[in-house]
């Protein structure tokens, strides 16, 4: 199955919305808070500017609501009295020159009174920094299972262990950008973007509109990985609300520095557990706390807390757990969205805490994670039975012998013996995902799918998912052909436009495949029906459509498919109990790090990565998600540091933010177990977040085989690797 796409990325056809020609438009650009929070006393603007040549839009000119719609209205589309972050959107700007535009917002001073921030999510807010309700908690969740307090105190041994994660940039390789223009009466805004109707609902709720006034097409998006889910929206108001006062096409594009200091990270956490255990290793109880750093603004911070929550115990067995986690405000610029979806955050802690205990006992680690694995039958921290048919030990034990685990300590030991300046080690992770919407998640969206018959026998396939580098296209277009029999030329995949497709969900939550793939296949099997046969495939099913429209002459074909649960399932989201997601995927990897102690510099070796996500469907693309998460994971493990002033990222361009080079990237072996998913798209579970989960730990525990120091905080750059030193 070709890259569909591929061809015309390759040879650089593609049209990204840069690229787009802008014959009679206007440039956009951002005037920003220059302080963390205050009250707005006055905007100057330089009498040096002939500012009548100027589009100029404030909080005054929103003819909706001044909020960005997502789970809260927090967050302003513009500033109008008072900021809470550096770079917080103050004034827009529009120009017929891309330049001028970008010279003026220079000329503009937002004038802040100061108050005191807000920094450190790790400390409780004084009196004077509450700014969210009554103590600046954003989110607040709790899952119970058994009783923790008493097994604690049961327990023969109890270990505790703190950690901490940091922020992340996405690094997508097309920087946010959106055009708006008018079309009669209707708003149109195309862009780099994951979630078609996410934006469509901020423009209705920002711009007073009604759905049928604002339209929203998502133009060819080069990566996301999150960075493209809740932000466009931002983006879109922006751009939207200048080409309305300009009456003319606006284009507005981000670029690195100011995409990178303005936009959403992955969140910081803070993670302290308490495991009891017995003298065996096996657990007895998990009280585990999680602080997030949700910055200044709401934007999905809760869901990426419980999705962190749900992951904390790891993919083991426990009789008796708690966890309690909060999103709490910062005077950062806010965090969202980032793959994975605070999942990496808390696996990094559990199984650095797995690490700990093993080392207190003087157990073989592999042996601990062995002898804890949930095994069918059992229940998560949540109480969902497992009954997926995997074999988490298989998944471990493949790992283990595909990176020749054991062989490589004893060659460790020995090489380390041997050299002065450089150590060796190798460290494991088992690691786990859920795939689709938290709980109730997917019922709640109510996703549709649609495939459309053409008059000469092809068809079309209608979603809002999208294409951004993971291969959307051509897994739909692979789903859509092997259930009708087609050839893949056969098959058309609709552009993302909301006048034409139906809501099927953002492209997030490892979803795609599992959740619209179904729909699809289904969507499928019902256009076959109402044709009267459903033995019909390939060149039959094309003369039998050709035939339908030859007898109904303005008629539609289709046929269309709307999400159902998984028979069976329930969830409680008032105690946070039952089945948190339709499908487990479950991973297993090993890392081998050289670290040259003249330096402190870490090399990694080798991955091998094994995944066990259901069935898979098209091996190449497959491996390039996991091959591509593992490298996303290792830049986040060992050197994506951001740092901050004020909240503010002032490393914000890839000079002084480090993401690994092709030089940095080991040989990563990967290798995939399956269980078929009954419910997933040919036995599919999700695939696209799982990767980014176990490397981070794996790393962090290599780095510890090779120096005897002890990493409980990523990034382990070489000056937090010299301070372990120090302190040791």
């Amino acid at each position: 199955m070709e890259r569909r796409e591929g061809i015309s990325k390759l040879l650089g056809r593609e049209l990204y919305i840069d690229d787009v020609p802008m014959d009679r438009g206007l440039w956009g650009a951002t005037v920003r808070s220059p302080s963390p929070r205050g009250r707005i006393r006055e905007v100057r603007f330089s009498p040096d500017v002939n500012w009548d040549e100027f589009v100029v839009v404030d909080h005054r000119d929103i003819p909706g609501e001044n909020h960005v719609w997502l789970i809260e209205s927090d967050q302003p589309v513009l500033a109008a009295d008072s900021v809470r972050h550096v770079h917080e959107p103050v004034v827009l700007l529009a120009h017929h020159s891309r330049e001028m535009v970008h010279r003026a917002v220079r000329s503009v001073e937002v004038i802040v009174d100061p108050a005191p921030p807000v920094l450190d999510f790790r400390l409780p807010p004084g009196a004077d920094g509450i700014q969210h309700g009554t103590d600046n908690v954003f989110s607040h969740i709790v899952i119970r299972k058994g009783d923790v307090d008493a097994a604690l105190a049961d327990a023969p041994v109890v270990i505790e262990g703190t950690y901490e994660t940091g922020a992340q940039e996405h690094v997508y390789l097309e920087n946010q950008g959106m055009v708006a223009w008018i079309d009669g009466d209707v708003v149109v805004v195309k862009g780099s973007l994951q979630c078609p109707y996410y934006v469509h609902a901020a423009l209705t709720h920002g711009l007073g509109r009604a759905e049928d006034r604002v339209r929203v097409i998502q133009s060819p998006t080069g990566g996301g990985f999150g960075g493209k889910e809740e932000y466009p929206s931002v983006l879109a108001l922006h751009v939207a609300l200048l080409a309305l006062k300009a009456g003319a096409p606006v284009k507005m594009i981000y670029d690195r520095p100011e995409d990178m200091a303005a936009t959403t990270k992955r969140h910081p956490a803070w993670i302290r557990h308490r495991t009891g255990v017995d003298l065996d290793g096996r657990l007895l109880a998990q009280a585990v706390e999680v602080v997030f750093d949700g910055g200044a603004y709401v934007t999905l911070s809760p869901v990426v807390l419980s999705r962190g929550l749900i992951h904390a115990g790891g993919p083991y067995a426990c009789d008796n757990v708690r966890i309690d986690g909060r999103a709490v405000l910062t005077n950062s610029v806010p965090f969202g969205a980032f793959r994975g979806f605070g999942a990496p955050q808390t696996i990094f802690a559990v199984e650095r805490q797995m690490d700990k205990i093993a080392e207190e006992l003087g157990m073989d680690p592999v042996e601990l994670r062995r002898m804890n694995l949930i095994r069918e039958g059992q229940s998560t921290a949540t109480g969902q039975i497992i009954r997926d048919g995997a074999d988490r030990l298989e998944v471990l034990d493949r790992a283990l012998d595909l990176s020749a685990y054991r062989e490589k300590q004893e060659e460790h030991a020995r090489f380390n013996a041997a050299h002065e300046d450089l150590r060796r080690g190798v460290g494991l992770s088992t690691y786990f995902h859920g795939a689709g919407f938290t709980g109730g998640g997917e019922v709640h969206l109510s996703s549709v799918a649609k495939v459309e018959a053409r008059p000469d026998g092809r068809i079309e396939v209608l979603t809002s998912n999208i294409e951004m580098g993971q291969g959307t296209l051509t897994i739909f277009t692979q789903i859509a052909s092997e259930s009708l029999g087609l050839e893949p030329d056969d098959v058309v995949i609709a552009e993302a436009d909301t006048f034409r497709v139906p809501n099927s969900g953002p492209t997030v939550a490892s979803r795609t495949v599992m959740v619209v793939g179904r729909l699809i296949e289904k969507a499928c099997a019902d256009l076959v029906a109402k044709l009267g046969d459903s033995d019909l495939r390939g060149p039959d099913l094309k003369q039998a459509i050709v035939d339908w429209y030859r007898k109904h002459s303005g008629g539609v074909l289709d046929g269309a498919a709307r999400y159902e649960p998984p028979p069976g399932t329930s969830w409680d989201e008032d105690s946070y109990r039952g089945d948190a997601y339709g499908a487990f995927a479950w991973g297993a990897c090993v890392v081998e790090v050289e670290v040259d102690l003249r330096t402190l510099g870490t090399r990694v070796l080798d991955v091998v990565a094994v995944q066990e996500v259901g069935k898979v469907l098209n091996e190449l693309l497959a491996r390039g998600q996991i091959q591509g998460g593992v490298v996303q994971a290792i830049g986040w493990a060992l050197m994506e540091e951001c740092v901050w002033s004020d909240g503010a990222m002032v490393n914000n361009q890839l000079t002084n933010y480090m993401i690994p080079t092709s030089d940095d990237v080991p040989p990563i072996r990967v290798d995939f177990l399956e269980a078929p998913y009954a419910h997933g798209t040919g036995g599919a579970k999700g695939i696209g977040e799982l990767p980014v989960d176990g490397p981070a730990p794996a790393v962090a525990a290599a780095i510890e085989a090779a120096t005897g120091t002890h990493p409980r905080v990523i990034p382990v750059t070489p000056e937090r690797l010299m301070e372990l030193y120090d302190g040791a």
